[in-house]
């Protein structure tokens, strides 16, 4: 009687242990699947316009059916990351995010930019050359420290009216992403 009540509470401990495990595991697993399917989409150098999501049907990314997207890609390792265009005067907002699904920075056009997106990505190391004056960059540039040199930048569009979904994917297609030249 004794031996089966050990042998049960052995197995509902070892049971809540893998439970445990597997729960505190799945963020990492979501956020690095996220990953792989922004990676999935295009290359790096220019942005990537999602398609608009439909009601009933897959939405893997979670996106707002109401939104237009952009997804930039930009790797650090390869100098400081840059993200310009501009964009039309509706609501927009802009998130960079790591690998890990970790929002970085964000801002909308509400903060008092306008319609001019400027934005400068640069690693640690990159910051401290900027600080000590050794890179050139544009005046405006709104800078933003990642700890992390894989990055995507997500661009978020708000037509006023369906009908202009179009026109305003189309200046999303117009932003540029990529390295700022050192």
């Amino acid at each position: 009687m004794i031996r089966t009540l050990l042998w049960l509470l052995g197995g509902v401990v070892l049971g809540g242990i893998i439970h445990i495990v597997v729960i505190l595991s799945l963020p990492t697993l979501s956020a690095s699947a996220a990953w792989d399917r922004v990676a999935a989409l295009g290359e790096s150098s220019a942005p990537t316009i999602l398609p608009a999501a439909k009601s009933g049907e897959p939405n893997p990314l979670r996106l707002d059916p109401e939104l237009a997207y952009a997804v930039c890609r930009l790797d650090l390792r390869k100098g400081p990351g840059s993200v310009t265009g501009t964009l039309p005067q509706a609501y927009w907002s802009v998130a960079v995010y790591g690998r890990a699904g970790t929002v970085i920075y964000a801002t909308t056009n509400r903060d008092g930019i306008g319609t001019n997106l400027d934005l400068g990505v640069f690693n640690p190391g990159q910051t401290r050359l900027l600080a000590e004056q050794q890179l050139d960059i544009a005046e405006g540039l709104l800078i933003v420290e990642a700890k992390e040199d894989d990055l995507a930048v997500v661009v978020r569009l708000a037509p006023p009216h369906p009908e202009m979904r179009a026109r305003f994917e189309k200046a999303l297609t117009g932003l540029k992403c990529g390295n700022i030249a050192t």
